[in-house]
């Protein structure tokens, strides 16, 4: 009977309805934030963090450091590719500076809203880039593997070495400082970094060059 069958599908209580409301209105006015005049779409958190992804943005103490010491280890007309790391770049984009060049390379295509410096990139798929990006092209490149595994870390090394002249900033967990230095030969910093959510697991900076962080 059809009575039997609805018997089976389950039924939120009035409370989880609520919060689920509530929930939706907040979305309704952090949407409506964003259309209205002055919405600044290189603020961190302009684009909401997607745990399906593994997603974290910096606080904005942590990605403000990181841009600062992107743009003095790039140079002045220096060019910076930030690989699944989007808080930064949106720090980097928020300075009124024209002395450098950045790009974003990330999975979620959400962030080709920021047009041409949008660059899709799949770590599973390390080397498969768009034309323009050549060889050895960037003066820094700053990394934040999604997930902390050998495997992307391996992979992920692969596209940040096929695109720096040399210098290296990756952002990832304490855990994987061996792997860090084997696949990058890159050196765990003083600094740490922090997200605007705490996470479980304990995150560092590595650098290969004489970088500020120390």
């Amino acid at each position: 009977k059809m009575d039997d069958d609805d018997d089976d599908i389950p039924q939120l209580s009035s409370r989880t309805l609520a919060a689920l409301q509530e929930f939706y209105l907040e979305q309704q006015h952090r949407e409506g934030m964003k259309t209205s005049q002055g919405f600044n779409q290189y603020s961190i958190g302009s684009i909401e963090e997607y745990w399906q992804l593994s997603q974290f943005w910096y606080s904005d103490e942590t990605a403000s450091c990181l841009a600062k010491e992107a743009v003095l280890a790039a140079g002045k007309g220096g060019r910076i590719a930030c690989i699944s790391a989007p808080s930064v770049y949106q720090k980097l984009k928020e300075q009124d500076v024209e002395d450098f060049s950045v790009c974003i390379l990330e999975y979620d295509r959400r962030f080709s809203v920021y047009g041409e410096e949008f660059v899709f990139y799949d770590y599973n798929h390390p080397l498969d880039l768009r034309e323009n990006l050549l060889p050895h092209s960037f003066d820094i490149v700053i990394a934040d593997p999604p997930y902390l595994s050998e495997e992307c870390l391996q992979k992920t090394a692969e596209t940040i070495k096929y695109l720096t002249k040399g210098k290296i900033l990756l952002c990832t967990g304490a855990v994987m400082e061996e792997q860090a230095a084997k696949y990058l030969g890159v050196k765990m910093c003083k600094f740490i970094p922090q997200h605007s959510r705490n996470l479980a697991n304990e995150f560092r900076c590595y650098v290969n060059y004489a970088s500020g962080l120390d």
